[in-house]
């Protein structure tokens, strides 16, 4: 089982923490992790693109010329395709962009996904995260006692409102908890803080 530091928020180490291999020592597993971040983007998007067809622009319902005899391509509307405010040929309509996977397959690669900031030496666990007020000084120091200068994701054991309000004035600094947590966010932040209590609960649900 990986061990790594415990630390105060002043960026003092107090002890140790031993985290379980079911969920932060796993092998990463990258192409379930990629699936897994495709399908968070394609449930992401809106789907609201539109085009009109020809049947579905103004105008058009003469036909602008006679069959035969002008010398001219034949035609049947100034709304076809091919002509100037003419309609578009297979272009995009409103549609659901979003899929479901497997319970198993977005549990591992969450798995993979905390695994790999753990191999990788981007995950810092804190005693706790104590806030009584909505404050981004408190966040920064905290940030600048750990030598996080790139994009950091705080991971908290509850939606802690403070915690959320306090780190979203700070360009690249998020907030999450453990019933929130994804694989997106975890690989698009450099670092990774997290409170004890949230490695205990990760470890309760998913090991």
């Amino acid at each position: 089982m990986p061990n790594v530091a415990l630390y105060n928020m002043e960026g003092k180490q107090i002890g140790e923490i031993t985290l379980n291999d079911a969920v932060f020592g796993q092998e990463v597993n990258k192409s379930v992790l990629h699936q897994v971040v495709v399908n968070y983007l394609a449930n992401q998007r809106q789907g609201t693109q539109s085009t009109k067809t020809r049947s579905e622009v103004r105008g058009g319902g003469i036909k602008p010329w006679r069959q035969k005899g002008t010398g001219r391509a034949r035609q049947g509307s100034i709304r076809a395709p091919q002509w100037i405010k003419g309609g578009i040929a297979l272009g995009p309509k409103p549609r659901d962009y979003s899929y479901t996977l497997n319970k198993k397959v977005k549990r591992l690669a969450l798995k993979s996904a905390l695994s790999s900031k753990v191999a990788e030496q981007e995950i810092i666990v804190v005693d706790d995260i104590a806030m009584t007020d909505i404050k981004t000084k408190t966040i920064a120091a905290m940030l600048k006692n750990f030598n996080v200068d790139s994009k950091a994701l705080i991971v908290t054991c509850d939606n802690n409102n403070n915690v959320v309000k306090s780190a979203r004035n700070i360009p690249g600094v998020d907030a999450a908890f453990t019933g929130s947590l994804n694989v997106y966010e975890i690989l698009g932040h450099d670092k990774l803080i997290i409170t004890k209590d949230a490695v205990t609960k990760l470890e309760e649900v998913y090991a």
